[in-house]
């Protein structure tokens, strides 16, 4: 497991990795969260990932003013405050831990997002081989400083984030190790075309010096394929069960039984990408003979001079190349040629 997460932070790494994100969309269900994993492996995702908190390790139970959820928030407003919100939302760690064993049998990657000490104690007991920086908490100094001293794979979300939050962070983890991986993100569920800037992933490489990822919380394909073309190898995805209708993250969540039409969209624009080099391809190839090269075309008698009247370059490509045509213009041919001949050089004085 371990070399999965060493190929993500890799800056030439070329292998397509769907990260499926757990979020809250376990249904308040453990034999639902069970069974919502285990198909996501059967839909081909690559890595699971975790969201491990408390409501109370990441907000206060308060009715003051800060913590309210706006009422306006048709999804989400309905809570009473940001508590009761992650109360719903969070996946019991008595689950994480039996769904993590699930995973370490069949040998299938896994790592989570890290919201405070507790949650880092937590996985380390897991042996959990890569952290995640949510884009909310990236300028939480101090957690990222007690993940990095971890020297392990690093992932970090730029939701919330203006360029000086990616620096300090990007510096803060560098202090201790370089195995970092950006996830473009828009902090928005669902997130609206206009708002989501995905040409910016190359200015976050360029920046950065590191593999960039997309945190995708769209709706459909789109996006992940575009992603793709500015070359993206990474994408995060919250997925759902197919009848889920009550799970927190329903609303932005693609179906379970896309996820492998989601990936198998992105590895479809990376083959229609190709390769950086000018080759000809091998379907291609085939047709190679429908180039132009030069043919006789009126008769030519030997000791006769060539001249465009009776040489012409012509499809097909089995004849002499019309790079030639200007230097054998005026020389005599030693035989006698006719029409439909190839021309090569050894017909030529």
């Amino acid at each position: 497991m371990k070399n999965v997460f060493e190929k993500l932070i890799k800056k030439n790494n070329t292998k397509t990795f769907i990260i499926a994100e757990i979020s809250g969309n376990h249904q308040n269900s453990y034999s639902k969260l069970k069974k919502f994993v285990l198909g996501c492996i059967k839909e081909k995702a690559d890595i699971i990932k975790f969201q491990v908190y408390k409501p109370e390790t990441i907000t206060l139970n308060s009715s003051r003013k800060d913590f309210k959820l706006k009422n306006k928030d048709k999804i989400w407003g309905n809570h009473s405050n940001l508590f009761d919100l992650y109360k719903k939302a969070y996946t019991p760690w008595a689950w994480i831990k039996k769904i993590v064993k699930i995973l370490n049998k069949k040998k299938f990657p896994w790592f989570a997002s890290v919201f405070d000490e507790s949650s880092i104690e937590f996985l380390e007991k897991l042996n959990c081989k890569a952290y995640k920086i949510a884009s909310p908490e990236i300028t939480d100094i101090p957690l990222i400083e007690k993940v990095s001293n971890l020297k392990k794979p690093i992932i970090i979300s730029t939701g919330l984030a203006d360029k000086n939050d990616i620096e300090l962070a990007v510096r803060t983890v560098r202090k201790r190790h370089n195995k970092i991986l950006i996830l473009k993100c828009t902090t928005s569920y669902p997130a609206k075309e206009q708002d989501m800037d995905l040409i910016s992933i190359k200015t976050i490489k360029n920046l950065f010096k590191c593999p960039v990822g997309f945190s995708d919380h769209s709706k459909g394909f789109e996006a992940s394929k575009i992603a793709s073309a500015l070359g993206v190898n990474v994408f995060e995805k919250h997925f759902k069960m197919d009848e889920d209708k009550k799970s927190i993250d329903n609303h932005f969540s693609m179906k379970l039984s896309k996820l492998s039409d989601y990936k198998n969209n992105i590895i479809n624009v990376k083959r229609i990408l190709g390769k950086k080099n000018i080759i000809i391809s091998k379907s291609a190839s085939k047709n190679l003979t429908g180039k132009r090269s030069l043919y006789v075309y009126r008769n030519i008698k030997k000791g006769s001079k060539i001249s465009l009247a009776n040489v012409k370059s012509i499809r097909p490509s089995f004849g002499l190349h019309p790079k030639y045509l200007k230097k054998i213009i005026g020389k005599k041919v030693k035989k006698d040629l006719f029409v439909g001949d190839r021309l090569i050089l050894k017909h030529i004085t």
